[in-house]
Formats: C-alpha cells, structure tokens, sequence
C-alpha cells in the first residue's frame, strides 16, 4: 500500500515517541536542521529489505556538531543537485555514535533504484573503503535495525543488503561491505519479488 501525504513533524517523530531499547541518542530533523521536503511518499507494509551505504563524502564526522553538518550537506547534494524530494536515505549515523533522521521508516527513499519503496537505507557517515566504522557506530545501525524490527518497520524476514549489490557502485566500502556479510540475514542473493515493485518519484 501506498500513500502521498503532506510534511507533518508527526510523520518522522510519531515512531520516536516509543519507549525503545536504543542505547544511541535518536536526533530529530528539525535538531540537525533539515529543510522540509518537497513530497513524502509513505509505505505501510513493513520493509523487505535493509540497505546499508557509506556516504563516502561528506567524511566521517565525531562530533554531533560536524553530523549535523555532514546531514545538511548530504540533503543539499540531493534535493538542490539531484533534485531529489529529500535526502536520499532513511537514516544517517554518526561517528558520534547518535542515529539522524533522515526520511525514516516507511517512507519511500531515493537511495536504491528499485527497492526505495521497499527498504530502510542506512548511511554510515564516512568512507569506509579501506576503514571499518567504529564499534560504537556498527552497534548504533544493528539497533536501529533490531528497533525497527521489534516495531513492525522492518519484516521480520528481511534482507540485509549492501548498496553494491542492487546498482554498480563500491558503495558502502569493502571494509564495510565485508563486515556486515557477517551480520544476521545478510543475502548474498537478493530478492526483489518480495513486495511489489513499484516506480515512485524520488
């Protein structure tokens, strides 16, 4: 199921109103100072897949200040260059160990051709090529991902993916990339017949 809504703040903070098991600190949209987005485009159906992605550039941040940039940076990349709703990922983490609210779950991304109404895309801050993110940031992404699962956002079968494997791109890294074929439900195969694939404007 789809739907078109208007930019509400409760359409990315409803789910942060929860009582959650996450140990990193939650920052909000307007607390990185996010310019409002064009359009949202929400899914119900819980997400099938989980896509992983380093941002490469902007560099990895360790202060909160330098994250809240590192967003504002990727979101003017998106929406003024590529011309893109919003910034193109569900979620952002930083160095600094917090978790930034990028579209969130359950709404339609532009991170992942073909799997953007389907996904939750996660973007560790940073290149992440020949580096491995910190412990503190690998622990932040599996407990977003287990929240969202806990939750309802994420399918309870759902794929981890890394971002190589649905376009041509190095995206997230090698380092990276091999670190989470180690995490659960990582698919060396994905499957894209999960849920209908439907073409949204990004």
């Amino acid at each position: 199921m789809f739907q078109r809504v208007i930019l509400t703040h409760s359409v990315f903070r409803s789910w942060m109103n929860e009582t959650t098991p996450l140990r990193s600190r939650i920052i909000s949209r307007s607390e990185w100072g996010a310019r409002d987005p064009i359009l949202v485009e929400k899914f119900t159906d819980p997400s099938a897949f989980v896509i992983i992605h380093h941002s490469y550039t902007p560099a990895a941040c360790y202060t909160t200040d330098d994250c809240k940039k590192a967003m504002r940076s990727m979101q003017d990349f998106h929406q003024l260059e590529r011309g893109w709703n919003d910034i193109g990922y569900s979620f952002g983490i930083g160095g600094d160990g917090n978790i930034y609210v990028g579209r969130g779950f359950n709404v339609v991304g532009a991170h992942a051709p073909k799997y953007n109404d389907k996904s939750v895309g996660i973007c560790l801050i940073g290149d992440w090529r020949t580096e491995l993110p910190t412990d503190t940031m690998l622990q932040a992404t599996r407990d977003l991902i287990a929240f969202g699962l806990s939750r309802g956002y994420i399918h309870r079968q759902y794929e981890l993916l890394g971002h190589r494997q649905v376009r041509p791109t190095e995206c997230p890294g090698d380092r990276l990339y091999n670190e989470i074929t180690k995490w659960p439900h990582f698919s060396p195969a994905p499957n894209n017949n999960k849920n209908n694939n439907k073409k949204y404007k990004n």
